[in-house]
C-alpha cells in the first residue's frame, strides 16, 4: 500500500508526457510534412516477493512467484513517418515527395538537414532555399529571365528563359534516405539531423534504388489523423484520472489503518 502513491504518480507523469505529445500532433496538423509522434513507455523494475519455481515446504515446486511492479516511464518519443495526404498547390516550386526519400537543407552553420516539407521558394539571388532561407543542397539556382520551371520525376530541373522555344536543364533535386528514420533529430522548423541511432544519410536519384519520385505542384500534408489523437487524448486522460484515483485509495486506506487505535 506504502508503494501505490509512487506507483500511480509515476503513471499520471508518463500520461502527462503523452498528452504533451499528443498536443503536439494536433497542433501540426495543418503543418506540411510534419511526421506525428508517438510516446512509447515500459514497465519499471519488480520487487520480487516470491521467487517462481521455488521449493515449498511441502516439497512441491511453486508454479508462480510474487512479484510487484514500480510503475512505468517514457522511453522513446516515435516519429511515424507514413506518408502525409497530398495537396495540388499548382505552385511551381512546391514538391511532394512519393514514396522514401528526403530533401537536404544546408543550414547557416554548414550542417546538412533534411526534411520532408517541399514548400521551396527563390531568393534574390535565384537561389532555391526553404521558407527559412536555408539553402537546398546541392545548390540550385534560376535565372533571372527565366519564364517557367519545370522539375521532372526525377529531380531533374529544367527551365525555359524569354526568348527560347527550348528548355533547359540546369540541376537535379537529389534525395536522401535512412536506414532508421525514427533515429532522426527534430530541430523544429520541419527539419531533421541525423544521428547514429537513424545511420547516415543514402544520397540517390529520385524514382531509383528504392528513392520515391518528386511531384512537382504538390505539398505532403501532416500524417496527423485527427480522429486517432482526439481518441488516443480521451485514452490518456482517463489513465491519468484512474491513477490519480489510486493514490486517492491508497491515502483512504493508510487514513482507516491510522484510524484503527482510535
Amino acid at each position: 500500500m506504502l508503494r501505490t502513491p509512487w506507483i500511480a504518480a509515476s503513471g499520471m507523469q508518463a500520461q502527462a508526457l503523452n498528452i504533451d505529445v499528443i498536443s503536439n500532433n494536433l497542433a501540426n496538423v495543418n503543418t506540411a510534412g510534419f511526421k506525428r509522434s508517438r510516446a512509447d513507455f515500459q514497465d519499471l523494475l519488480y520487487e520480487t516477493l516470491r521467487p517462481a519455481g521455488t521449493t515449498s515446504a511441502a516439497g512441491s515446486q511453486v508454479p508462480a512467484g510474487i512479484q510487484v511492479g514500480h510503475g512505468t516511464r517514457p522511453v522513446s518519443t516515435q516519429k511515424i513517418f507514413l506518408q502525409g495526404d497530398y495537396q495540388n498547390t499548382q505552385n511551381e516550386l512546391d514538391m511532394a515527395i512519393e514514396g522514401d526519400g528526403f530533401f537536404q537543407v544546408l543550414q547557416p552553420n554548414g550542417e546538412v538537414a533534411y526534411t520532408r516539407a517541399g514548400a521551396f521558394k527563390v531568393d534574390s539571388d535565384g537561389r532555391i532555399v526553404t521558407s527559412d532561407g536555408f539553402l537546398m543542397e546541392p545548390e540550385i539556382t534560376i535565372p533571372s529571365d527565366c519564364t517557367a520551371i519545370s522539375i521532372g520525376t526525377d529531380g531533374t530541373v529544367s527551365i525555359l528563359q524569354a526568348g527560347e522555344t527550348e528548355s533547359t536543364e540546369i540541376g537535379t533535386i537529389e534525395l536522401t534516405r535512412f536506414s532508421n528514420p525514427a533515429g532522426l533529430s527534430s530541430i523544429g522548423r520541419n527539419l531533421y539531423l541525423s544521428t547514429s541511432a537513424s545511420g547516415d544519410a543514402i544520397a540517390g536519384t529520385a524514382g531509383e534504388d528504392g528513392f520515391g519520385t518528386i511531384a512537382q505542384g504538390y505539398l505532403e500534408m501532416s500524417n496527423v489523423n485527427v480522429v486517432e489523437e482526439m481518441v488516443n487524448m480521451i485514452t490518456a486522460q482517463r489513465a491519468y484520472e484512474i491513477n490519480s484515483k489510486a493514490i486517492q485509495t491508497a491515502d483512504e486506506m493508510l487514513q482507516a489503518a491510522n484510524n484503527i487505535k482510535r
